[in-house]
């Protein structure tokens, strides 16, 4: 079964690696938009820059309502849906540092100004989505086991009571 994560999980599964964000936005006429974004943490916000004329954009201007889904694409799997709404910054200084840290996070140390400044631009969006509500699995109980060619993956069951 799966197991709902604690804060402190759910920040450091945020943070692992390079995991990339799906981010859900609403058009127009409701339909729905998703695209994968790279993102930093900033206290409980996750943070993102997104140009401002791009889909993305124009659709949190419009509506600043938003979903992300951040998942371990490997077994035995996990997620965080993180629902809430965003608040916009065209602040450059602010701007900059974000997308440096970004850039750091997935580019390597080596090429983080570099994304920074590349990003950091008039016409660029730092967008800050607040959680109004998360979920977040956790798989951990789940084992993956060989067998054969294909990876089987089996649940540590509980002994029977009689």
């Amino acid at each position: 079964m799966p197991r709902a994560m604690t804060s402190e999980e759910i920040r450091a599964f945020l943070i692992h690696g390079t995991r990339t964000a799906k981010l859900a936005t609403s058009g127009p006429s409701g339909q729905p938009h998703v695209m994968p974004v790279w993102f930093a943490l900033d206290g409980e916000e996750l943070v993102f820059t997104t140009w401002g004329d791009s889909v993305k954009g124009r659709n949190l201007r419009r509506d600043p309502r938003a979903a992300i889904v951040v998942d371990d694409e490997v077994a035995p799997y996990a997620f965080v849906h993180i629902r809430g709404h965003v608040r916009l910054s065209e602040d450059l200084e602010e701007m900059l540092r974000f997308a440096t840290a970004i850039g750091g996070r997935y580019m390597g140390a080596d090429r983080a100004e570099e994304f920074g400044r590349r990003n950091a631009v008039p016409g660029e969006l730092l967008v800050h989505l607040h959680p109004d509500r998360v979920i977040a699995t956790s798989r951990r109980r789940w084992r993956l086991r060989r067998g054969g060619n294909e990876p089987l993956i089996t649940r540590r069951r509980r002994p029977r009571t009689p």
